[in-house]
């Protein structure tokens, strides 16, 4: 069975989280979200349920304004190509719907079916805003406070660095080895 929202919070409030929660209109989109969020502090972060070619499945996280290249994502995690996920495996997997998606919807994958994967820029901001099981909330919390709900919850994420619209220029593929030996080394 699936944890629903107040069960996360009792969670976060356990693990001695801070969860500041506003109620807003329900979100589906990060351009929804810029319409509709009002002034919360701390960094918009998009989630992106990814689907593998070879079945494994993805929760990417990233700063909202970041562009993510799949195929770029794929070749830092040394994954198969990636390809959004269905929403009935949305469901089935996390127990909640598109427009919800967030690191903490693993809480219901006790299985350990999804990788997460942050890109590093999220651990430069203090605060973080995501959807708690739903997309009519948004709760803050600090982002250590996430790793550390990572792994209370047995997800430990793995840390990329897309890139952005300045690194372009400098060609996906070196970053994509850079990136690599920072990983492994």
């Amino acid at each position: 069975m699936s944890m629903d929202s107040p069960q996360l919070m009792t969670l976060l409030d356990d693990l001695g989280i801070a969860h500041p929660t506003v109620d807003h209109p329900p979100l589906r989109t990060v351009e929804d979200s810029r319409r509709l969020r009002g002034n919360l502090a701390g960094g918009h972060v998009k989630n992106l349920f990814l689907k593998d070619k070879k079945g494994g499945y993805w929760l990417l996280a990233a700063l909202e304004h970041t562009t993510v290249d799949l195929r770029v994502a794929a070749a830092l995690l040394g994954a198969p190509r990636f390809s959004f996920a269905k929403a009935e495996d949305l469901a089935e997997i996390l127990g909640i719907i598109p427009g919800a998606v967030s690191p903490l919807a693993v809480v219901n994958d006790p299985e350990g079916r999804v990788a997460v994967v942050l890109d590093q820029r999220l651990l430069e901001l203090s605060l973080l805003n995501f959807h708690p099981l739903r997309n009519d909330r948004t709760t803050t919390i600090a982002s250590t406070d996430l790793l550390k709900f990572l792994e209370a919850v047995d997800h430990p994420p793995q840390m990329i660095h897309l890139p952005d619209r300045t690194d372009e220029s400098t060609g996906t593929q070196r970053n994509a080895n850079s990136v690599m030996s920072s990983l492994c080394g």
